[in-house]
């Protein structure tokens, strides 16, 4: 069963492909102005949603191997553009009547390129910032946290959980009531939260998901920004599940 952030994610996807796609429909690049309006937000519509789905799926295939976001953006456009070149090469001469050229083809292509770069960088934005939805389940996420909760003082029990640290033999729990070290292993602290909506982001670090606030990629590895002001490593072997998530 494919999970619900999936299917928000795909409508969000559509949306942004018809958007764009209306928009060039008015601006009528590349000659296309000529052709009447509504024909002209038709081919649109079909040359923008063909080629960003395949671009997607090339994105989903490769993308994730690709440490760099804007090396990603760029060799994902680049791999798209040969087969999106012969996908509107045949949707211009169906849509458009225009004459079968193969020789315009290298000049096509480069029509084609600049368009996906524009348009998977776009995506690529738009994801960068957004997180998967955080899931509601039984027991309550703030059940979820008690156990862990009520070893923390009155004064800390309530407040809003940033981040646990390891620290030899004990954790440093951040919370925006200050900090707390725990005599406990991180081992143990991360078993209590197991159920706990947040990211294990390095091997000394867990944080919930809505305490960060933006990731910084540089070769793998990464720095996230939490909330207070903290920051926290993300390492190598975690940043998969983070990038899943949408901090690309």
């Amino acid at each position: 069963m494919v999970p619900p952030q999936r299917w928000q994610r795909f409508a969000l996807d559509l949306l942004l492909l018809a958007a764009v796609g209306l928009v060039m429909a008015q601006l009528g690049p590349y000659r296309t102005g000529e052709a009447p309006e509504g024909l002209r937000i038709a081919y649109w519509l079909a040359a923008v949603l063909g080629s960003g789905l395949f671009g997607i799926l090339v994105d989903a295939a490769i993308g994730p191997r690709i440490p760099s976001f804007w090396a990603r953006i760029a060799l994902v456009s680049l791999a798209i553009t040969p087969p999106v070149t012969l996908f509107i090469y045949a949707l211009n001469a169906t849509m458009l009547d225009l004459p079968r050229r193969p020789w315009l083809l290298p000049q096509l292509g480069w029509q084609v390129v600049v368009v996906m770069l524009l348009l998977m960088t776009l995506r690529a934005l738009l994801w960068r910032r957004v997180v998967e939805t955080r899931t509601i389940v039984v027991p309550p996420l703030p059940e979820a946290e008690r156990a862990f909760r009520l070893r923390l003082s009155a004064k800390r029990r309530a407040a809003r959980l940033i981040a646990v640290e390891a620290e030899d033999h004990y954790v440093r729990v951040h919370t925006d009531a200050g900090a707390e070290l725990l005599g406990m292993r991180f081992s143990e602290a991360l078993a209590e939260l197991a159920r706990a909506h947040g990211y294990r982001l390095h091997r000394s670090w867990w944080v919930p998901a809505e305490a960060i606030e933006a990731v910084r990629w540089k070769r793998g590895t990464g720095e996230a920004r939490l909330a207070g002001g903290l920051t926290a490593p993300v390492s190598r072997s975690c940043a998969a599940r983070l990038k899943e998530a949408g901090w690309r």
